[in-house]
């Protein structure tokens, strides 16, 4: 079987982003960017087929596992069982997937297939919020983020500027970071220094990166930066990284606002990523009030023995 995987390299970008958002899907995963940040972190290998579908290889804490293969709707089919060939004929183990996609698992009808188990990561699925809400702040239940946001207005007057940021602002982004890392001490999730990694990769990589990123510098200084991208299919906004001082109050409430205002004026849903399982993360998704979740099913087959 003809595939031959490789790592994701910054030149590859261009070619592969045209084979995302071909197909309903409202996972961060449905657009390029998210598979280049965290490609170090997943072993994240790839294979394009036909010129027009994208095959996945991964690896973590040693075992192999694919994706939710980027294609149209109608091709899913060939390509999800050209993987499973692939892991039972060439790699002789069973085939896993990761992170497959709400609507993928209900097109190929696998929670009624006898030959898969579908669990559903619970702790991985996706927050989705109302575009007009985050970009008003209006009603009751955002009232306190409002007030946190008119804080900052009030306080920060005449001291601060949102702006787009651009390659030739990675050093400032890479002070911010290294600022942000030392005040997280030494016990830190590992899989930050990763998200850090790709976050210098991205700055590195501009040119080949279909990418949205703004600041907001106080007093000269700059004090948040998110990176973001958008997926036409579902008119939605990816917020793929916000970071702020978290000494400011309202900062965030500001550059999460002012980058949909700017970047995204017209995104009907905004998908803010998943809590990671993490109790404060979780608190601080739920009270932007989201409208819906884009949920992830861990796909395993059953009964699979290798051929002798």
């Amino acid at each position: 079987m003809d595939l031959q995987f490789k790592p994701i390299e910054a030149e590859d970008m261009p070619q592969l982003t045209p084979l995302f958002c071909q197909r309903p899907n409202k996972t961060c995963d449905s657009v390029a960017l998210d598979s280049f940040l965290w490609r170090r972190y997943y072993n994240v290998q790839f294979a394009v087929r036909d010129g027009k579908a994208i095959q996945w290889m991964m690896e973590e804490n040693g075992v192999k596992h694919s994706a939710m293969p980027m294609c149209r709707e109608e091709d899913l089919p060939k390509y999800f069982y050209e993987m499973v060939e692939y892991f039972n004929k060439v790699l002789k183990i069973p085939f896993k997937i990761y992170l497959a996609d709400e609507e993928a698992v209900e097109y190929l009808k696998l929670r009624e297939s006898e030959e898969f188990t579908v669990t559903e990561q619970e702790d991985l699925k996706d927050y989705l919020y109302d575009g007009d809400a985050l970009r008003a702040l209006s009603g009751k239940k955002l009232h306190k983020k409002k007030n946190h946001l008119n804080a900052f207005l009030k306080e920060y007057e005449g001291r601060y500027e949102f702006r787009r940021l651009c390659c030739s602002d990675r050093g400032d982004v890479w002070r911010f970071l290294d600022k942000w890392r030392e005040n997280k001490g030494e016990i830190v999730e590992s899989h930050l220094d990763y998200e850090v990694e790709g976050i210098h990769e991205i700055l590195k990589s501009c040119s080949y990166l279909n990418v949205r990123m703004s600041g907001v510098y106080i007093d000269g200084e700059l004090e948040a930066f998110t990176i973001g991208s958008y997926n036409p299919l579902e008119n939605m906004a990816i917020i793929h990284i916000e970071k702020a001082n978290p000494e400011i109050r309202g900062l965030y409430q500001f550059i999460n606002q002012q980058f949909l205002i700017h970047e995204f004026p017209d995104a009907k849903l905004v998908n803010r990523e998943d809590d990671l399982g993490q109790e404060g993360l979780r608190h601080a998704k739920m009270s932007y009030n989201p409208c819906g979740f884009a949920r992830k099913y861990l796909i395993e087959q059953k009964g699979f023995v290798p051929e002798d």
